[in-house]
């Protein structure tokens, strides 16, 4: 079975967790699960951010609405998605005794609500009228 999957698998059984390596410092354990809460936060700000932008915004042309709501949702769900999966390969590291992983979803996260933001200025700055 791949890396991947295996991983995947342990997203519904934390507890197989146990079976790999030796019992980090419950510090870093407890550490490592604020990140991923923090991630969730981040998440369903995302994701309360997208049904704001579709909801409150009726005066914006239907399309931009729904691209920006769509953007800031998906986002969102990427963001939870990766939280688990961050958390998961993060304890297994640990365990193990390796370096913990690195991620480029942190940087593609941050331009991705950027580009949103940066459209959002745009309509600002130049209006809304359908």
């Amino acid at each position: 079975m791949n890396d991947f999957v295996r991983g995947l698998r342990l997203w519904f059984a934390p507890q197989r967790l146990r079976e790999e390596g030796d019992t980090p410092d419950y510090r870093f354990s407890l550490a490592n699960e604020r990140t991923f809460l923090a991630w969730l936060r981040t998440a369903l700000a995302l994701i309360g951010g997208g049904f704001a932008v579709a909801q409150f915004l009726p005066a914006l042309t239907w399309g931009v609405r729904t691209c920006l709501a769509l953007a800031l949702l998906a986002s969102g769900v990427l963001c939870a998605l990766r939280a688990v999966n961050h958390w998961v390969r993060c304890e297994r590291a640990m365990r193990r005794g390796e370096d913990l992983p690195v991620s480029r979803f942190p940087t593609l996260l941050s331009l991705a609500i950027a580009a949103v933001a940066l459209a959002m200025v745009v309509v600002v700055l130049f209006g809304w009228e359908s």
